[in-house]
């Protein structure tokens, strides 16, 4: 990993923060302690959390990790929460002071989805002059319908997973070439991150990924970026080894400066490191 790397997607559930009612899955304890010996051990040097479905809008988890993390190391981490349109202004704010960037909107998983569909626009006008965007995450079959939606987006926004689709559908497949189509607006950003979701085998080495991660690059190379979906939510039958998904990133990505950008530059800019 080039120093400075972002891993631009995690979580953290510890049993002292209460779950949602609503929520759709009970996540495995996996503190910050065991996200700080993954990073030691990948050679990452900085991170993303994204607020999970299981916490509702109590973004406390991924903001006290944060905050951990940054006051040992200034600049270390950034978050994406989740939050309704009730939240004030000053809030807004003030969570932007302590490295917010972002809103996430989970239609694939219960308690995910804070807003309403109509209501994303209202959404995009109350985070468009800090600077934030909004993360996508929904299931794969449901991106023609979404397009609309995406299309009509004030603000940045990002999409994690491959957008969920299916490597063994291949690249020339309806919904991919739709989203290779958005990310070539300039609108988009795509986490190249979650492999073993997309993947027909659930397992390394993801051979079939590498098609689709090519084409994402080639449709733009400028906003691509990388997350190791740590520690794999709902994704408890085959859980994969964070090591085997790097060696995937890096089997994809041979050129150097490439990996620079997508591990380093893309997300710092995004993020605003």
């Amino acid at each position: 990993m080039p120093t400075g790397t972002i891993d631009t997607h995690v979580h953290v559930f510890e049993d002292r923060y209460p779950l949602s009612p609503d929520r759709g899955y009970n996540p495995p304890e996996s503190t910050l302690g065991d996200l700080r010996n993954l990073h030691t051990a990948l050679g990452v040097d900085r991170v993303v959390f994204t607020q999970p479905s299981t916490y509702g809008v109590d973004n406390s988890a991924i903001l006290d990790g944060m905050s951990a993390l940054n006051a040992e190391t200034p600049d270390r981490a950034r978050a994406v929460i989740a939050c309704g349109l009730d939240i004030t202004d000053d809030e807004l704010v003030r969570l932007d002071g302590l490295g917010v960037r972002g809103v996430r909107l989970n239609t694939d998983n219960l308690g995910g989805m804070p807003v309403t569909m109509d209501e994303i626009p209202m959404l995009c006008d109350r985070i468009r002059d800090l600077g934030w965007h909004i993360e996508f995450l929904f299931p794969g079959s449901h991106i023609i319908d979404l397009m609309p939606t995406f299309e009509s987006v004030t603000v940045p926004m990002t999409i994690g997973h491959f957008a969920y689709q299916k490597a063994a559908d291949g690249v020339s497949a309806t919904g991919f070439q739709a989203l290779l189509g958005l990310m070539r607006e300039g609108n988009t950003w795509m986490k190249i991150s979650g492999a073993n979701r997309v993947s027909a085998t659930d397992l390394p080495p993801y051979d079939d990924v590498k098609p689709m991660a090519h084409a994402l690059i080639e449709a733009a190379e400028d906003r691509i970026m990388w997350g190791t979906d740590w520690p794999h939510p709902n994704k408890y039958e085959v859980n994969p080894n964070d090591g085997d998904l790097a060696d995937a990133l890096g089997e994809w990505v041979t050129d150097e400066a490439l990996r620079q950008k997508i591990l380093v530059d893309t997300p710092a800019q995004l993020y605003r490191f």
